[in-house]
């Protein structure tokens, strides 16, 4: 190896001396910064506030009559005439339909006979019994008198009039079934003329005069004769969400619009509540009446109800923007004493610019405006509070 020349070592020497004089001459560099300075980071972020949730949700619905019924004869017969059509409007007992079955004439015929032959053995009865009768007595009468009537004859006078009682007895009761039978057969008689059973509208019109009817399940039952809806009161059947089935009582108030209408508004009233949630759906149902007295509103128009949302208690609400979502978690990112925490929540209904919050999470608490997985938990966190008015601006 060969030694190092002498003048390469005064050079190098001589370099170094020049770069220390400069170094002690000009400004000093700067000190590094700390490890916790270039880990804090600076975050806008607000207060979780309490409050009553009070908004309103649009869920679609139908009306439906509140009273419909397919009208069936409730006996077998011909159509003779029908009164009512599509459109007509009938009330209560009002004669739609007449008609005619010429076997129910035979049938009355046979039990009006009946009835009289009843009422004639009847009257030979007791004319038979008041004749035994009044010979009875005179011989109880003559009796008192020994030896004027004998015992035997006595006896038998006494048998007959009380076996002429019961054939009364027998006949009466004869008479009054017979009385029965025809009294059934008048009011089969009464079926042939369908009435109306409440107000309300035809719907439907399923026969003409000559067609063959009857009840339901029996001959000619394949259509009914009418179909007749009430217009005048209506129900609204509204499937409610579960998370919005809280709070409303019966009898409040609740607005929808209907397409035929743009720009109105119409009310009902929550009359009747199912307390019992769809499994399929998810909803429950609760049934408004809508009084409709001048038959603006169809049944079975599709209609957007305003169902209001209330909550019995105050809950608690975080901007929408500070609530984060990963595939495994949803959250809150909450600062304390500067350091950053997430905070697993579940959400609720939406007011405003803000949203509903469950969880380990208090009023008042100091969390992120903007939730983001950037800021993990841990993490130094500088938080610049800004009022929720501001929040709403942007």
């Amino acid at each position: 190896m060969k030694a190092v020349k002498p003048f390469f070592l005064s050079s190098v020497l001589a370099v170094c001396c020049l770069y220390t004089a400069c170094s002690s001459t000009g400004t000093p560099a700067p000190a590094p910064a700390s490890v916790d300075a270039a880990q804090t980071s600076s975050v806008e972020a607000v207060k979780v506030v309490l409050q009553t949730l009070n908004i309103t949700v649009h869920l679609p619905s139908e009306l439906a009559p509140y009273e419909v019924v397919s009208v069936y004869p409730k006996v077998t017969g011909f159509v003779k005439r029908i009164k009512v059509d599509r459109g007509s409007r009938v009330k209560t007992g009002e004669l739609i339909a007449q008609l005619e079955a010429p076997e129910l004439i035979a049938q009355r015929a046979e039990a009006q006979a009946k009835l009289q032959s009843a009422e004639s053995q009847l009257a030979a009865s007791q004319a038979k019994l008041a004749s035994d009768q009044s010979t009875y007595e005179k011989l109880t009468a003559a009796a008192a008198t020994p030896g004027v009537v004998a015992k035997n004859d006595l006896n038998i006078a006494e048998k007959a009039a009380q076996a002429d009682a019961a054939q009364v007895k027998s006949a009466s009761s004869n008479v009054n079934a017979a009385e029965h039978s025809l009294q059934s057969i008048t009011e089969i008689e009464g079926y042939l003329q369908v009435r109306a059973p409440f107000d309300g509208v035809v719907t439907e019109r399923n026969v003409h005069p000559g067609a063959l009817v009857g009840p339901t399940g029996g001959p000619g039952a394949l259509v009914p004769l009418v179909r007749i809806e009430t217009l005048a009161r209506l129900r609204l059947v509204v499937p409610v969400p579960e998370n919005y089935v809280a709070g409303i009582p019966e009898g409040t108030k609740v607005s929808f619009a209907v397409p035929a209408y743009p720009g109105q508004t119409f009310a009902g009233t929550v009359a009747r509540i199912s307390h019992v949630v769809d499994e399929k759906t998810r909803t429950m149902p609760v049934e408004l009446d809508v009084m409709n007295p001048t038959g603006r509103l169809e049944p079975g128009t599709f209609t957007d109800v305003q169902w209001p949302v209330r909550r019995p208690q105050p809950t608690l609400f975080a901007p929408s923007s500070a609530v984060a979502s990963t595939l495994q978690r949803t959250f809150l990112v909450r600062i304390d004493n500067g350091v950053a925490e997430w905070v697993d929540v579940k959400t609720g209904a939406t007011s405003g610019n803000l949203t509903e919050v469950f969880g380990d999470i208090h009023a008042g608490d100091t969390i992120a405006l903007h939730g983001t997985d950037e800021v993990q938990p841990g993490s130094r966190v500088n938080a610049r509070l800004v009022s929720q008015e501001s929040n709403s601006s942007r």
